[in-house]
């Protein structure tokens, strides 16, 4: 099971336990050492409840060494950190460690309405066998996962209890959209000034005026900078685009 430290992972690899046991699961946890801490928390409590066997691998780097390493700045299309710190790195530990693909079957934490994301990942990852037990009945929303967890006395991901819609990376995504950085700035301004300085210096590395987010008013689209968007009346912002994080079901 792709483990990623949020609920849908979690959750997948408990459909997996309860149809074939946990002798044989596997939790593969692709760290990008940007993680808020309470991620490490609820990664530990969700496999000691699973009962599977936590791997934990690093590639080393984090997002932001990767961007200056490749010399680009990640936007909505192009992730460069999901492919170096979580599909290059989880690829090369399942083919080391099953080179016979019919060995494994690999699951992803894909909800019911994510079958475009599934097809691109089994076409990624063939001829290895994928699943998503997540995209089976009965359906699980957020608010029934939160339920579900509170039954298991394992608290929920703190991130999740902020809005965020996922708990990779500490609240950030370079996939993330202004909707997003909105909530990042109302609940982790920290996290948030330290990413706005992060996206300043890659500006400078580069020398272009690149930047995560888009101003599409007035029906152009051009760079849009954290920190103009953080000296923005906070309504003036789509308030829709959430962007999303999809490390092992999105590819370039």
């Amino acid at each position: 099971v792709f483990y990623s430290g949020g609920m849908s992972s979690f959750f997948a690899a408990k459909r997996v336990k309860e149809k074939h046991g946990n002798e044989n699961l596997k939790l593969l946890f692709t760290d990008t050492k940007y993680e808020d801490e309470d991620l490490y928390r609820f990664l530990r409590e969700g496999a000691e409840y699973l009962g599977g066997d936590l791997v934990w691998i690093e590639e080393g780097r984090d997002p932001w060494e990767v961007f200056k390493d490749v010399r680009f700045l990640g936007n909505s299309r192009i992730d460069p950190c999901s492919r170096v710190l979580k599909r290059d790195l989880a690829k090369k530990w399942v083919h080391e460690n099953y080179p016979d693909p019919s060995t494994a079957i690999l699951y992803l934490g894909m909800n019911w309405d994510e079958g475009h994301r599934l097809e691109r990942s089994q076409r990624f990852w063939a001829p290895y066998q994928v699943e998503s037990p997540l995209m089976e009945k009965p359906w699980l929303e957020r608010r029934l996962m939160m339920s579900e967890l509170d039954h298991l006395g394992i608290f929920p991901p703190r991130l999740y209890e902020m809005g965020f819609p996922h708990n990779n990376c500490g609240g950030f995504c370079i996939k993330a959209g202004q909707a997003h950085f909105r909530l990042l700035l109302r609940e982790l301004p920290e996290k948030y000034a330290e990413v706005e300085q992060k996206e300043e210096e890659m500006r400078q590395l580069l020398d272009k005026d690149v930047s995560i987010l888009k101003d599409r008013r007035g029906g152009t689209t051009k760079p849009l900078t954290l920190k103009e968007f953080r000296n923005r009346e906070t309504k003036d912002c789509d308030l829709f685009e959430w962007g999303g994080c999809g490390c092992f079901g999105d590819f370039e």
